[in-house]
């Protein structure tokens, strides 16, 4: 039987969402972001110069696992229908701070740039969505295991 202190200590938080928020935009500024500075340019210089060595492939390795990571948390917690209404949401909140004017984007490096956090967003989100189906159902998810 379990503890009731471990009911509480798996709960989401504001911190515990931010955590996974600043490691969902980690990973896709990392990945790719209009500075420059990402691995998509890195990578794709190295390729062009026919430079691409093992420290290329450690990234890509990292990249890969933390993209499958975020993916299938997502993509099970949330399902096809979920992403596309978390999507939907962030989008109509980007649209309302421009319509509003606190969003302004004029170029294609901010709409990037917006489109990138937007992502990240949905991404901590579909990581985050068991813990808030939990509070607001009391169902928990769980994986079938055959042990």
């Amino acid at each position: 039987m379990a503890d009731k202190s471990d009911n509480n200590s798996g709960g989401l938080t504001a911190v515990g969402f931010l955590w996974r928020f600043i490691a969902a935009l980690v990973l896709v500024l990392l990945t790719y972001n209009p500075s420059g500075q990402s691995a998509y340019h890195w990578i794709s210089s190295a390729v062009a110069e026919s430079a691409f060595g093992p420290l290329h492939l450690l990234l890509v390795a990292a990249l890969l696992i933390g993209w499958v990571i975020y993916w299938i948390a997502t993509w099970r917690a949330l399902g096809t229908l979920g992403v596309a209404l978390a999507g939907l949401v962030v989008g109509a909140i980007i649209w309302l701070l421009i319509d509003i004017g606190l969003l302004k984007l004029e170029s294609v490096s901010a709409i990037t740039w917006v489109s990138l956090v937007g992502m990240s967003i949905v991404l901590a989100v579909g990581v985050s969505w068991s813990h808030v189906w939990r509070r607001l159902t009391g169902q928990i998810n769980v994986e079938d295991v055959d042990d």
